[in-house]
């Protein structure tokens, strides 16, 4: 027998299998993590979005209408959850220190292939910093859309899903956040960089 599909495994938690949710957490819970991470930009607020993104998703397994994959419903429901903590935390917006974990995952990511040239990696760690002021930069709106199809990878149609909006809506915002990202970039001295 192969492995339950997802809306399997929902179907026997509702039947009150806990281990059948379970299995769903752990196909996802790195996902939504990451995807958290990237939102809130703190590593203890992702967790708390991730672990509460399960909890409300527990919760509300009864009302879950199979219109949308299993996952796209976690992914709502993250996305909801770490834009309420944003929120919540606007006021005292913070800049990003020079530790930022998502700084040495892109770094991390070029080393591999450009070796460990002292002054590219100094140039690298610059870009990756401007890259990352200028996505947080953006509206909670664009910054989503970016994370979600440029980071997390996923399909234009399945952010749509996610984020309740059209599919051009989606490649719209893309494009603009890319648009006011390679201006930040270009205003940050890395014009020719940004893709």
């Amino acid at each position: 027998m192969g492995k339950p599909t997802d809306r399997e495994l929902v179907d026997s938690a509702r039947a009150g299998n806990a281990q059948a949710f379970g299995t769903l957490m752990e196909r996802y819970q790195r996902r939504i993590f990451r995807l958290a991470f990237h939102l809130v930009r703190s590593g203890a607020e992702a967790e708390d979005v991730t672990q509460e993104t399960f909890v409300r998703a527990y919760q509300a397994l009864d009302r879950f209408d199979g219109r949308s994959e299993p996952f796209t419903w976690f992914y709502r429901i993250a996305v909801n959850l770490s834009l309420n903590a944003i929120r919540a935390r606007k006021p005292n917006r913070e800049a990003i220190p020079s530790d930022d974990p998502r700084i040495e995952s892109m770094l991390t990511e070029h080393r591999a292939t450009h070796g460990s040239d002292p002054a590219r990696i100094a140039q690298e760690r610059q870009l990756a910093k401007a890259l990352c002021d200028g996505i947080d930069g953006l509206s909670d709106t664009l910054r989503t859309t970016l994370v979600l199809v440029c980071i997390d990878g996923m399909g234009h149609e399945e952010a749509a899903r996610v984020l309740d909006c059209p599919e051009g809506t989606i490649a719209w915002r893309v494009h603009e956040a890319r648009r006011k990202l390679r201006e930040h970039l270009a205003k940050q001295g890395f014009g020719g960089d940004a893709k």
